[in-house]
């Protein structure tokens, strides 16, 4: 089976070096890869020359219109029987392919996502960042966590799906959460969707505080508006990094009352920063884990108030081309 890799790149040749190493690192190379450059001021295309003769690369370039419509730029012109997305921040392990197929082989899936870890060459701050988004303590599991709380959806840092998929339930829309929007689309349209656990990538997350705050808040308003969209796909574990924003507001206030109630919190804190402790073996990244997984609760929880008290309350309407087509023509 040939796999079709399609990569949107903005500005962003460094990290695209280090995706085309880990490939050519791969035990197996069963692809081609499509590296869609989304109007780049800081192109890529001179790094590639060295990577082609050890895999197929296809490389465009085109005015920049997001990624979702360079995604779907990409499918359109895939070769593979599968198509593969993958954030032009990650790295794969050597054995990713390999891995791939051998799961393939023994229990077929239309579509399939893998989870996202941070290599041990990460620096202090991308572990802390990776800790906060993967920790079951402050996603619940829902990025491929081995405990979980909602039925897992693949993302576009580390996702699959076959041709047919694509021929079948068509482009990734133009939203916050377009590839939530399409994983929801992809099961209810009777395609068997697959967490893949060995089948993981390096991700190497923003680490300035001020844009992972707004990646996050991003996350939080998206999560409204897949529920406009998708009713019934919001979850109360969606909705906890909100409530736990809320709680803490509350609590602050109620201390100075009852100084004790400022345990709860604290007690929250140290949970967070002992299960960094113990997985990443650094007290410096469990501090900075305490910090990441506050920006991320902060971040996530103001947005997804926003997008509640805005779209859901008040009933304003979503900012994106024709309203998304009246919401997908209501469903």
């Amino acid at each position: 089976m040939l796999y079709s890799i399609i990569v949107p790149v903005y500005n962003r040749p460094g990290e695209v070096k280090e995706l085309l190493d880990s490939l050519l690192a791969q035990t197996v190379k069963p692809f081609e890869l499509l590296i869609i450059e989304d109007g780049s001021k800081e192109r890529c295309d001179h790094l590639l020359d060295h990577y082609r003769s050890f895999f197929t690369i296809r490389y465009f370039y085109k005015e920049n219109s997001g990624r979702s419509d360079t995604r779907n730029y990409g499918m359109a012109r895939a070769a593979g029987d599968y198509l593969l997305f993958f954030d032009s921040d990650v790295i794969l392990p050597p054995f990713y392919f390999e891995k791939l197929e051998a799961a393939m082989g023994s229990c077929y899936c239309d579509c399939f996502g893998g989870p996202d870890a941070a290599d041990s060459s990460f620096s202090d701050m991308q572990k802390a960042v990776s800790h906060a988004m993967t920790s079951f303590w402050t996603t619940g599991g829902i990025r491929g966590g081995k405990a979980v709380m909602e039925k897992f959806c693949p993302r576009t840092f580390n996702m699959g799906f076959s041709k047919e998929v694509y021929e079948k339930v068509g482009d990734f829309k133009d939203m916050m959460g377009e590839d939530i929007d399409l994983s929801i689309r992809i099961r209810n349209a009777g395609f068997s969707t697959r967490l893949i656990r060995e089948v993981y990538v390096y991700h190497k997350r923003r680490i300035d505080m001020h844009r992972f705050y707004k990646q996050v808040n991003n996350f939080g308003q998206a999560r409204i508006w897949l529920q406009l969209i998708h009713p019934g796909s919001l979850k109360p574990v969606h909705a906890a990094p909100a409530l736990m924003l809320l709680m803490g507001v509350v609590l602050l206030v109620a201390a100075v009352f009852c100084p004790w109630l400022l345990m709860l919190p604290l007690l929250y804190i140290l949970l967070i920063f002992f299960d960094s402790l113990q997985k990443n073996r650094s007290i410096r990244v469990a501090a900075l884990s305490v910090l990441a997984a506050a920006v991320q609760i902060t971040g996530y929880g103001m947005g997804f108030l926003k997008a509640f008290w805005f779209k859901m309350i008040l009933r304003r309407p979503l900012e994106t081309k024709e309203n998304l087509t009246k919401l997908y023509n209501r469903g």
